[in-house]
């Protein structure tokens, strides 16, 4: 009877393990099967990605193809718009963009697990904590892992318009002049992303030459510049170009008054920046300078009253 039970157990036990070993190689073959049906991306005509999306491009890649076709289509139309005024339209898809999003999330939350099960050890203080706790610091760490790829894109929207409105009056300038020393406006933007600074407007200008070259007409890849920054200051410029020439105006004119007025918008900016300091200055200035300066004034004053007093 002992015999019969232990060879029973031994049958379940073999079992469990050839149903564990099939459920693997059936995983494993459905994830081959998934990844093998992912096309490659033909990438001959488009920028190089981020250094951050070029470590996990190939995780990157293979959860974009099925994850794109879930994407609603206003939030695809909204993804596509802050991408090309990031300047990543052509380095990036909306679906990859949110493909990079989940293996994010995913990353910060096996680190902040295994940071988890490593600490868990008698003395630190972290032996006792339940479930709950550990679902709630790693749902933490995954919404933190979510929203850093929206972040950084922001910050870059930011910093591109930083420089944007830095380095547009400098390259109207070398427009204007190779304009009036008699280029037409496709040499004059050429002239100015070879002597101009390395930035955001060098780009734009850049891909504007390149699409004119490809076969664009110049008013529509100087509209696709203007929809692709959405700035006023280069909405402003592109529309001036592109009515001047069809009313066969002069554009050095034209161009002179936009860098005129582009500097004096930059000039107004600055301004505007050192009117607000000392307003951002009062607050650190009534809750850190004053208490310190009230203590260091009255504390030997306090002192000698206490002393003399009592």
């Amino acid at each position: 009877m002992a015999e019969y039970i232990l060879d029973g157990s031994t049958l379940i036990t073999l079992g469990v393990i050839l149903a564990t070993g099939l459920s693997a190689a059936l995983i494993a073959a459905l994830l081959g099967h998934a990844v093998a049906a992912v096309p490659e991306e033909k990438r001959e005509y488009k920028d190089t990605p981020p250094f951050g999306f070029r470590l996990v491009w190939w995780p990157i890649q293979w959860i974009s193809h099925y994850l794109e076709p879930l994407i609603a289509h206003k939030t695809h139309c909204r993804l596509l718009a802050k991408l090309r005024k990031a300047g990543l339209d052509y380095a990036i898809s909306p679906g990859q963009f949110m493909a990079a999003r989940t293996i994010c999330a995913l990353i910060l939350t096996s680190i902040l697990y295994w940071v988890l099960d490593s600490f868990e050890r008698p003395g630190t203080g972290l032996e006792g904590l339940s479930m709950t706790t550990r679902l709630q610091v790693i749902s933490i760490g995954a919404l933190m892992g979510w929203l850093y790829p929206a972040i950084w894109l922001k910050d870059r929207l930011a910093q591109r318009r930083r420089e944007l409105l830095k380095t547009l009056p400098f390259y109207l300038d070398i427009i204007t002049l190779c304009v009036e020393a008699g280029l037409n406006v496709q040499g004059a933007m050429s002239q100015a992303v070879a002597k101009g600074p390395k930035g955001v407007i060098g780009e734009e200008f850049q891909r504007v030459l390149r699409d004119i070259r490809a076969g664009k007409a110049r008013a529509e890849a100087l509209r696709g510049m203007a929809e692709r920054l959405n700035e006023p200051g280069a909405t402003h410029f592109c529309t001036a170009v592109i009515q001047a020439e069809s009313m066969g105006m002069n554009l050095g004119p034209v161009l002179r008054a936009q860098a005129d007025q582009r500097r004096t918008e930059r000039f107004q900016r600055a301004e505007k920046l050192a009117m607000e300091a000392p307003v951002k200055l009062l607050f650190p200035l009534i809750a850190f300078i004053f208490p310190c300066t009230f203590i260091v004034l009255f504390f030997p004053i306090v002192m000698k009253f206490l002393n003399g007093g009592l």
